[in-house]
């Protein structure tokens, strides 16, 4: 147990005397899954958990605690999903003796030390805190060790969000980034803007430039035109980073232009690599698109060799009089 952990679990339960920690083994079907509905499903990373644990089996044992017969699982659910995909009878477990209260905390905490949790998933414990176990934002940044403002934030992102587009970030189609983009946009749009970013795979920046837009749209009809197409968009805005420069002749500005579109290009391409979908491509999709993207690196490769001779001109120093 690391020392942050060990500290944090000292904290939360100084005011209840002591507690015993148990690690032992527990058969899959005693765990209490409740608690991951205040948790966000990525499944990248749950498909990352499941290829480690076939290779070299649990490496960490899950957290839970004793709950009406049941362990309520607090910390490993990707590990608990991982071993029913693998067909596990069991999992190393880390027992503790806390109520229901000290563990929605541990989970925020034993998340936040390990840089896993998203600030959606951060809010969505602190509204149940608030609401299941009536604490106000003064008594959840003392328990949180967080400032109130953090505190306000967090549940100001979920007032904030409609319904059915917190019900995709639950699920992963969106990050807590992208709420923090949609929150702009009345509750009322937000649904119709987020399908565009889901069925797009646009990255928190890419989504901005279209909320921007949006907002921006003189009317209803340009605001669809935003929506049908958001690669025109953001292509626009790549033009608007890069307008005509009256310092450079036609071919100096067409070549600042190409290099604006081609920076924008890395981008997108560097976004969807490092999305979590990524690791979902079937075989067969792979075949397809590897190709295209060891083609695109040998491009890279010429474009680095091409310029690799060329350099700052060196300022010239005039003689002052």
């Amino acid at each position: 147990m690391s020392g942050v952990y060990r500290r944090f679990i000292f904290t939360v339960i100084k005011d209840t005397g002591t507690m015993s920690i148990i690690i032992k083994k527990i058969p899959l079907i005693e765990f209490d899954l409740s608690l991951s509905e205040i948790r966000i499903m990525h499944y990248g990373r749950a498909l990352k958990v499941e290829k480690s644990m076939q290779v070299n089996g649990q490496l960490q044992p899950v957290v839970a605690r004793s709950c009406n017969g049941a362990y309520q699982l607090i910390d490993g659910f990707k590990r608990f999903y991982a071993a029913e995909i693998l067909m596990m009878d069991s999992l190393e477990c880390r027992v503790l003796d806390i109520s229901l209260a000290q563990a929605k905390i541990l989970v925020l905490s034993y998340n936040r030390t390990a840089q896993t949790m998203e600030i959606w998933e951060e809010a969505l414990i602190l509204q149940d805190l608030q609401k299941t176990h009536d604490m106000d934002q003064k008594q959840l940044a003392k328990l949180t060790g967080r400032s109130r403002s953090w505190v306000s934030r967090r549940l100001s992102l979920i007032g904030k969000i409609d319904p059915e587009v917190a019900a995709d970030i639950q699920m992963g189609a969106l990050s807590g980034s992208h709420a923090r983009v949609l929150m702009k946009l009345p509750r009322g749009n937000q649904q119709e803007v987020a399908r565009t970013i889901i069925d797009c795979g646009l990255s928190t920046r890419q989504s901005d430039l279209v909320v921007q837009a949006w907002l921006n749209a003189e009317d209803a009809t340009r605001r669809e035109y935003i929506l049908e197409h958001p690669e025109l968009v953001i292509r626009n805005q790549a033009y608007d980073e890069h307008p005509y420069d009256a310092r450079l002749s036609s071919y100096g500005n067409e070549l600042s232009s190409f290099t604006g579109d081609m920076i924008e290009a890395v981008h997108f391409i560097l976004a969807h690599l490092s999305d979590d979908r990524m690791g979902q491509l079937s075989q067969s999709e792979k075949v397809i698109i590897i190709p295209y993207l060891h083609k695109a690196s040998q491009y890279c490769k010429k474009l680095i060799e091409s310029i690799s001779h060329l350099q700052l001109p060196k300022p010239s120093h005039e003689h002052e009089e």
